[in-house]
Protein backbone atom coordinates (compact mmCIF):
# COMPACT_ATOMS: atom_id res chain seq x y z
CA UNK A 1 0.00 0.00 0.00
CA UNK A 2 2.53 2.72 1.04
CA UNK A 3 4.67 1.54 -2.69
CA UNK A 4 1.09 2.10 -4.66
CA UNK A 5 0.53 5.71 -2.90
CA UNK A 6 3.02 7.73 -4.80
CA UNK A 7 1.38 6.23 -7.72
CA UNK A 8 -1.72 7.32 -6.80
CA UNK A 9 -0.75 11.10 -5.62
CA UNK A 10 0.81 11.19 -9.49
CA UNK A 11 -2.68 10.17 -11.11
CA UNK A 12 -4.42 12.47 -8.99
CA UNK A 13 -2.23 15.63 -10.20
CA UNK A 14 -2.01 13.96 -13.58
CA UNK A 15 -5.90 14.21 -13.60
CA UNK A 16 -5.45 17.75 -12.65
CA UNK A 17 -2.89 18.69 -14.68
CA UNK A 18 -4.32 17.14 -18.48
CA UNK A 19 -7.35 19.88 -18.33
CA UNK A 20 -5.17 22.95 -17.02
CA UNK A 21 -2.95 22.14 -20.08
CA UNK A 22 -6.21 22.08 -22.29
CA UNK A 23 -7.67 25.23 -20.80
CA UNK A 24 -4.31 27.42 -21.51
CA UNK A 25 -4.55 26.10 -25.17
CA UNK A 26 -7.94 27.14 -25.48
CA UNK A 27 -7.23 30.75 -23.77
CA UNK A 28 -3.84 31.28 -25.73
CA UNK A 29 -6.18 30.89 -29.24
CA UNK A 30 -8.68 32.56 -27.69
CA UNK A 31 -6.48 35.27 -27.07
CA UNK A 32 -6.32 35.90 -30.92
CA UNK A 33 -10.42 35.02 -31.02
CA UNK A 34 -10.67 37.67 -28.97
CA UNK A 35 -8.13 40.30 -30.47
CA UNK A 36 -10.34 39.78 -33.75
CA UNK A 37 -13.45 40.22 -32.35
CA UNK A 38 -12.72 43.39 -30.73
CA UNK A 39 -12.44 45.32 -34.21
CA UNK A 40 -16.14 45.04 -34.66
CA UNK A 41 -17.94 45.43 -31.57
CA UNK A 42 -17.08 47.11 -27.96
CA UNK A 43 -15.00 45.06 -25.04
CA UNK A 44 -18.34 44.89 -22.99
CA UNK A 45 -20.37 43.86 -26.20
CA UNK A 46 -17.80 41.16 -26.78
CA UNK A 47 -18.19 39.91 -23.69
CA UNK A 48 -21.66 39.98 -22.86
CA UNK A 49 -22.54 38.02 -25.93
CA UNK A 50 -19.45 35.92 -25.11
CA UNK A 51 -20.73 34.38 -21.95
CA UNK A 52 -24.19 34.05 -22.97
CA UNK A 53 -22.95 31.52 -25.09
CA UNK A 54 -21.10 30.00 -22.58
CA UNK A 55 -24.55 29.88 -20.34
CA UNK A 56 -26.99 28.27 -23.33
CA UNK A 57 -23.70 25.99 -24.12
CA UNK A 58 -23.06 25.20 -20.24
CA UNK A 59 -27.24 24.34 -19.66
CA UNK A 60 -27.48 22.54 -22.33
CA UNK A 61 -25.08 20.43 -21.57
CA UNK A 62 -25.49 19.43 -18.09
CA UNK A 63 -28.95 18.14 -19.19
CA UNK A 64 -27.34 16.25 -22.32
CA UNK A 65 -25.49 14.57 -19.95
CA UNK A 66 -27.47 13.74 -17.14
CA UNK A 67 -31.17 13.11 -18.72
CA UNK A 68 -30.41 9.49 -20.10
CA UNK A 69 -29.43 8.79 -16.07
CA UNK A 70 -32.38 10.39 -14.01
CA UNK A 71 -34.50 12.27 -16.29
CA UNK A 72 -35.14 16.02 -15.91
CA UNK A 73 -36.32 16.26 -12.41
CA UNK A 74 -33.01 15.05 -11.11
CA UNK A 75 -31.41 17.78 -13.21
CA UNK A 76 -33.54 20.18 -12.28
CA UNK A 77 -33.30 19.11 -8.85
CA UNK A 78 -29.37 20.23 -8.81
CA UNK A 79 -29.67 23.51 -9.71
CA UNK A 80 -31.68 24.54 -6.44
CA UNK A 81 -28.04 24.07 -4.03
CA UNK A 82 -27.99 27.44 -2.65
CA UNK A 83 -24.16 26.73 -2.02
CA UNK A 84 -23.92 26.54 -5.96
CA UNK A 85 -24.99 29.86 -6.60
CA UNK A 86 -23.40 31.43 -3.78
CA UNK A 87 -19.84 29.87 -4.76
CA UNK A 88 -21.06 30.73 -8.90
CA UNK A 89 -22.28 34.23 -7.19
CA UNK A 90 -18.77 34.99 -5.21
CA UNK A 91 -16.68 33.30 -8.50
CA UNK A 92 -18.65 35.09 -10.77
CA UNK A 93 -17.99 38.70 -9.29
CA UNK A 94 -14.41 37.72 -9.59
CA UNK A 95 -14.62 36.40 -13.01
CA UNK A 96 -16.32 39.73 -14.02
CA UNK A 97 -13.66 41.98 -12.38
CA UNK A 98 -10.77 40.17 -13.79
CA UNK A 99 -12.56 39.67 -17.60
CA UNK A 100 -13.74 43.70 -17.76
CA UNK A 101 -10.46 45.66 -16.37
CA UNK A 102 -8.42 42.69 -19.21
CA UNK A 103 -11.18 44.29 -22.05
CA UNK A 104 -10.33 47.47 -20.89
CA UNK A 105 -6.96 47.42 -20.67
CA UNK A 106 -6.64 45.84 -24.08
CA UNK A 107 -7.81 48.90 -25.20
CA UNK A 108 -4.54 51.24 -24.14
CA UNK A 109 -2.10 48.11 -23.56
CA UNK A 110 -0.51 46.14 -26.44
CA UNK A 111 -1.47 42.40 -26.26
CA UNK A 112 1.97 41.28 -25.29
CA UNK A 113 2.66 43.84 -22.28
CA UNK A 114 -1.35 42.79 -21.60
CA UNK A 115 -0.27 39.21 -21.28
CA UNK A 116 2.23 39.03 -19.11
CA UNK A 117 0.89 41.76 -16.64
CA UNK A 118 -2.61 39.64 -16.83
CA UNK A 119 -0.14 36.27 -15.80
CA UNK A 120 1.31 38.00 -12.68
CA UNK A 121 -1.69 36.16 -11.00
CA UNK A 122 0.97 33.76 -10.77
CA UNK A 123 2.68 36.09 -8.17
CA UNK A 124 -0.52 36.95 -6.71
CA UNK A 125 -1.42 34.04 -5.70
CA UNK A 126 0.58 32.15 -3.39
CA UNK A 127 0.71 35.98 -1.83
CA UNK A 128 -3.31 35.16 -1.21
CA UNK A 129 -2.74 31.79 -0.21
CA UNK A 130 0.14 32.84 2.77
CA UNK A 131 -2.71 35.42 4.23
CA UNK A 132 -4.92 32.07 3.98
CA UNK A 133 -2.32 30.46 6.38
CA UNK A 134 -1.62 27.97 3.17
CA UNK A 135 1.88 28.17 2.61
CA UNK A 136 2.97 27.06 -1.60
CA UNK A 137 5.89 24.13 -2.37
CA UNK A 138 9.00 25.94 -2.67
CA UNK A 139 9.69 23.99 -6.16
CA UNK A 140 6.23 26.15 -6.99
CA UNK A 141 7.85 29.44 -5.30
CA UNK A 142 11.26 29.23 -7.77
CA UNK A 143 9.06 28.09 -10.44
CA UNK A 144 6.81 31.59 -10.10
CA UNK A 145 10.49 33.47 -10.29
CA UNK A 146 11.56 31.47 -13.87
CA UNK A 147 8.25 31.94 -15.00
CA UNK A 148 8.30 35.68 -14.30
CA UNK A 149 11.52 36.41 -16.14
CA UNK A 150 10.00 34.08 -19.24
CA UNK A 151 6.68 35.83 -19.17
CA UNK A 152 8.44 39.33 -18.96
CA UNK A 153 11.26 37.65 -21.98
CA UNK A 154 7.72 36.25 -23.67
CA UNK A 155 5.71 39.91 -23.62
CA UNK A 156 7.77 42.93 -22.80
CA UNK A 157 10.62 42.95 -24.50
CA UNK A 158 10.74 46.43 -25.97
CA UNK A 159 7.36 47.59 -24.23
CA UNK A 160 6.73 51.25 -23.77
CA UNK A 161 6.25 52.51 -20.19
CA UNK A 162 3.38 52.15 -17.52
CA UNK A 163 0.05 53.79 -19.26
CA UNK A 164 -3.81 53.62 -17.54
CA UNK A 165 -4.62 50.06 -19.48
CA UNK A 166 -1.19 48.94 -17.12
CA UNK A 167 -2.92 49.75 -14.38
CA UNK A 168 -5.95 48.22 -15.69
CA UNK A 169 -4.31 44.91 -16.05
CA UNK A 170 -2.87 44.85 -12.63
CA UNK A 171 -5.98 44.81 -11.01
CA UNK A 172 -7.11 42.67 -13.19
CA UNK A 173 -4.38 40.01 -12.52
CA UNK A 174 -5.24 40.52 -8.61
CA UNK A 175 -9.24 39.71 -9.70
CA UNK A 176 -7.99 36.18 -11.32
CA UNK A 177 -5.90 35.53 -8.48
CA UNK A 178 -8.90 35.83 -6.15
CA UNK A 179 -11.15 33.74 -8.81
CA UNK A 180 -8.17 31.16 -8.69
CA UNK A 181 -7.97 31.37 -4.85
CA UNK A 182 -12.05 31.40 -4.30
CA UNK A 183 -12.40 27.70 -6.63
CA UNK A 184 -9.69 26.28 -4.92
CA UNK A 185 -11.12 27.57 -1.12
CA UNK A 186 -15.25 27.15 -2.52
CA UNK A 187 -15.71 24.60 -5.12
CA UNK A 188 -15.06 21.83 -2.83
CA UNK A 189 -17.18 18.72 -4.66
CA UNK A 190 -19.70 20.80 -6.52
CA UNK A 191 -20.21 20.17 -9.84
CA UNK A 192 -17.91 22.02 -12.49
CA UNK A 193 -20.29 22.38 -15.49
CA UNK A 194 -23.11 24.33 -13.03
CA UNK A 195 -20.59 26.26 -10.87
CA UNK A 196 -18.83 27.47 -14.60
CA UNK A 197 -22.30 28.04 -15.77
CA UNK A 198 -23.33 29.89 -12.47
CA UNK A 199 -20.31 32.31 -12.71
CA UNK A 200 -20.83 33.24 -16.70
CA UNK A 201 -24.63 34.17 -16.06
CA UNK A 202 -22.88 35.78 -13.46
CA UNK A 203 -20.38 37.51 -15.60
CA UNK A 204 -23.22 38.26 -18.52
CA UNK A 205 -25.56 40.32 -15.94
CA UNK A 206 -22.86 42.51 -14.98
CA UNK A 207 -22.00 43.42 -18.41
CA UNK A 208 -25.27 43.96 -19.62
CA UNK A 209 -25.59 47.57 -18.22
CA UNK A 210 -21.94 48.76 -18.33
CA UNK A 211 -22.68 47.49 -22.38
CA UNK A 212 -25.78 49.43 -22.93
CA UNK A 213 -24.43 52.62 -20.97
CA UNK A 214 -21.20 53.04 -22.79
CA UNK A 215 -21.14 51.50 -26.09
CA UNK A 216 -23.33 51.19 -29.28
CA UNK A 217 -25.31 47.48 -29.94
CA UNK A 218 -24.85 47.14 -33.43
CA UNK A 219 -26.43 43.17 -34.03
CA UNK A 220 -25.04 43.56 -37.85
CA UNK A 221 -21.69 44.20 -36.53
CA UNK A 222 -22.25 41.04 -33.69
CA UNK A 223 -23.20 38.62 -36.74
CA UNK A 224 -20.16 39.74 -38.31
CA UNK A 225 -17.98 38.72 -35.73
CA UNK A 226 -19.65 35.38 -34.80
CA UNK A 227 -16.75 32.96 -35.46
CA UNK A 228 -14.83 34.70 -32.27
CA UNK A 229 -17.64 34.86 -30.47
CA UNK A 230 -18.44 31.60 -30.49
CA UNK A 231 -14.89 30.36 -30.09
CA UNK A 232 -14.59 32.66 -26.79
CA UNK A 233 -18.22 31.36 -26.15
CA UNK A 234 -18.42 27.72 -26.21
CA UNK A 235 -14.77 26.71 -25.86
CA UNK A 236 -13.11 29.36 -24.04
CA UNK A 237 -15.54 30.43 -21.36
CA UNK A 238 -17.59 27.37 -21.35
CA UNK A 239 -15.31 24.59 -22.03
CA UNK A 240 -12.06 26.04 -20.80
CA UNK A 241 -13.38 27.33 -17.46
CA UNK A 242 -14.92 24.19 -16.86
CA UNK A 243 -11.38 22.09 -17.10
CA UNK A 244 -9.84 24.72 -15.07
CA UNK A 245 -12.66 24.13 -12.05
CA UNK A 246 -11.99 20.42 -12.80
CA UNK A 247 -8.46 20.42 -12.75
CA UNK A 248 -7.96 22.53 -9.80
CA UNK A 249 -9.49 20.73 -7.41
CA UNK A 250 -6.76 18.12 -7.75
CA UNK A 251 -3.80 20.92 -7.71
CA UNK A 252 -1.70 23.13 -5.29
CA UNK A 253 -3.38 26.70 -6.42
CA UNK A 254 0.25 28.20 -6.96
CA UNK A 255 1.38 25.27 -9.04
CA UNK A 256 -2.20 25.29 -10.73
CA UNK A 257 -1.65 29.06 -11.62
CA UNK A 258 1.41 28.54 -12.70
CA UNK A 259 0.11 26.22 -15.62
CA UNK A 260 -2.53 28.11 -16.13
CA UNK A 261 0.28 31.02 -17.08
CA UNK A 262 1.12 29.41 -20.28
CA UNK A 263 -1.35 31.08 -21.98
CA UNK A 264 0.74 33.34 -23.08
CA UNK A 265 2.82 31.03 -24.72
CA UNK A 266 -0.19 29.49 -26.55
CA UNK A 267 -1.12 33.28 -27.74
CA UNK A 268 2.45 33.62 -28.83
CA UNK A 269 1.99 30.37 -30.72
CA UNK A 270 -0.86 30.74 -31.81
CA UNK A 271 0.26 34.12 -33.36
CA UNK A 272 2.87 32.81 -35.04
CA UNK A 273 0.48 30.05 -36.35
CA UNK A 274 -2.68 31.37 -37.65
CA UNK A 275 -1.72 34.93 -37.74
CA UNK A 276 1.67 34.42 -39.33
CA UNK A 277 3.43 36.29 -36.56
CA UNK A 278 7.39 36.27 -35.92
CA UNK A 279 9.11 35.05 -33.06
CA UNK A 280 12.11 36.94 -31.82
CA UNK A 281 14.94 35.12 -29.88
CA UNK A 282 13.47 36.37 -26.60
CA UNK A 283 9.99 35.59 -26.93
CA UNK A 284 11.42 32.29 -28.25
CA UNK A 285 13.28 31.83 -24.66
CA UNK A 286 10.25 33.29 -22.25
CA UNK A 287 8.57 30.33 -24.14
CA UNK A 288 11.12 28.23 -22.85
CA UNK A 289 11.86 29.40 -19.69
CA UNK A 290 7.74 29.13 -18.67
CA UNK A 291 7.98 25.71 -19.99
CA UNK A 292 10.75 25.06 -17.63
CA UNK A 293 9.04 26.26 -14.68
CA UNK A 294 6.35 24.85 -15.34
CA UNK A 295 7.69 21.31 -15.15
CA UNK A 296 9.87 21.96 -12.06
CA UNK A 297 6.65 23.18 -10.50
CA UNK A 298 6.06 19.05 -11.13
CA UNK A 299 9.38 18.21 -8.65
CA UNK A 300 8.11 16.30 -5.76
CA UNK A 301 8.63 18.14 -2.50
CA UNK A 302 10.76 15.28 -0.93
CA UNK A 303 14.10 16.08 -3.49
CA UNK A 304 14.32 19.35 -2.13
CA UNK A 305 13.65 18.19 1.11
CA UNK A 306 16.53 15.36 0.98
CA UNK A 307 19.06 18.24 -0.48
CA UNK A 308 18.24 20.30 2.58
CA UNK A 309 19.17 17.18 5.34
CA UNK A 310 22.54 16.64 2.58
Amino acid sequence: MIEYLPVMKMKRKLQGIIPLMLATIIWGFAFIAQSVGMDKIGPFTFQTVRCFLAVLFLTGCTFLFELPKGGPSRTVKKWRSPHLWKVGAICGCALFVAASLQQIGLVYTDAGKAGFLTAMYIVLVPILGLFLKRKPPKSALFSVVLAVVGLYLLCCMGASGINKGDLCLIGCALAFAVQITCIDRLAGDLDGLRLNCVQSLVVTVLSVPFMLLTEQVNWADILACWFPLVFAGVLSMGVAYTLQIVGQKRLEPTTASLIMSLESVFAALGGWLILRETMTAWEVTGCILVFAAVILSQVPESLFRKKEKA
